[in-house]
């Protein structure tokens, strides 16, 4: 029995892995267990650490770290506290593999735990394009894993571009997707009801995370973008925002401005009732990759505002914005005037199921020296 560690710290990477987690779970050669770090283990950010647990999945460990004051040392530090707390975590019921998604801190934390103790990394959304800190980041990841699971062929190419080795990248979809193209649709009225809100009038989705090198002007970014969604008409469902530099000054705009009767501000929404607000919304604005990657699902439009997502592969959906009034204002109302999208889906492979294909490739990897004795194929 191949034994998988998962690593999680944020409700985001959790929701996006659930599924593929509980596959791995399930295959008949593997066993999983999660280390829960970060978010999770917030009260202020909803003690997440309970969605792991309610889906029946293995806490082997959890790893609290300081998550104020909500800046890039705050970040920096954080990651240097994971890497102990891993490191022991992982000596004491050591994992065949340690499996981890994307580009957080977290994740690069657990990266350089594991690779010390000769421990394989497989990594999930390597290879994808991104603004700020998180792209170089995500490259980081993948430098220090031995088994590469792409969302798309893009991701695939550029991690041999990279000096990745070829026979060791496998492309198996977003994971994010699986589940949406066979989910019940949720009445919109209902889930409009559900918040507090009309259903015949316009509803927006926002998440807006901060940008670690523009943190001091996350405030008053925040505020034009939620004012132009005010002005404009729409009735808000607002997220509060991940524990990077910069939150607080996003919270302090949300929250300066709770209690208007067309916002609904709330510290955490469940998955699937998450999905739901997306899959009826009439925009979703802000600047989170389920705009780019999930919301296709839906045709939910998409306003991508600044410079968190770019060079992202984009689906039709998505128009992309700087941070400035007036671009925010004309493209809530190019969104709102096209409406939903035809449900394509470039992050989507056909024939199965992200999760399916992980847990496949976890059972299925070759661990000897070819694998663990990385060398750059350039």
């Amino acid at each position: 029995m191949r034994r998988v560690r998962y690593i999680s710290g944020t409700r985001a990477d959790f929701g996006l892995m659930r599924r593929t987690l509980q596959a791995v779970r399930d295959h008949e050669g593997l066993s999983l267990s999660v280390i829960a770090t970060g978010m999770h283990l917030s009260p202020a950010h909803g003690e997440t650490v309970r969605e792991i647990e309610a889906a029946g999945l293995e806490l082997s460990a959890r790893a609290p770290v300081p998550l104020e004051p909500a800046t890039g040392a705050t970040m920096a530090r954080g990651i240097g506290m994971m890497i102990p707390a891993f490191i022991t975590a992982m000596e004491a019921d050591r994992p065949d593999v340690v499996l981890l998604l994307g580009d957080r801190g977290e994740m690069l934390a657990g990266a350089l735990a594991a690779i010390h103790l000769n421990i394989p990394v497989a990594h999930v959304c390597g290879g994808e394009r991104s603004g700020t800190v998180d792209e170089p980041v995500r490259h980081a990841i993948s430098k220090l894993s031995h088994l590469h699971l792409t969302a798309t062929a893009d991701a695939r190419d550029r991690l041999i571009r990279m000096g990745e080795a070829p026979e060791h990248i496998h492309v198996v979809g977003a994971p994010g997707l699986d589940g949406l193209d066979t989910r019940p649709a949720a009445d919109r009225e209902q889930v409009a009801r559900r918040h507090g809100l009309a259903p015949e009038r316009p509803l927006a989705l926002m998440l807006y995370h901060p940008v670690l090198q523009e943190a001091p002007r996350a405030e008053a970014d925040t505020g034009v973008l939620l004012d132009a969604l005010l002005d404009a008409g729409c009735q808000v469902v607002a997220l509060a925002p991940n524990a990077d530099a910069g939150s607080d000054g996003v919270l302090k705009a949300l929250q300066g401005r709770d209690g208007q009767t067309d916002l609904r501000l709330l510290t955490h929404l469940a998955r699937e009732d998450f999905l739901d607000v997306m899959s009826v919304a009439d925009l979703m604005l802000g600047n989170s990759s389920s705009g780019i990657t999930e919301a296709a699902s839906f045709g939910t439009p998409v306003l991508n505002v600044g410079r968190r997502q770019n060079l992202r592969e984009r689906n039709a959906n998505t128009l992309d914005v700087e941070v400035e009034a007036g671009a925010v204002e004309a493209g809530i109302r190019a969104q709102l005037a096209h409406g939903r999208y035809p449900v394509a889906n470039v992050y989507s492979v056909p024939g199965g199921t992200a999760a399916t294909r992980i847990a496949r490739h976890l059972a299925d990897l070759v661990i000897d020296d070819a694998l663990m004795m990385k060398v750059n194929r350039y």
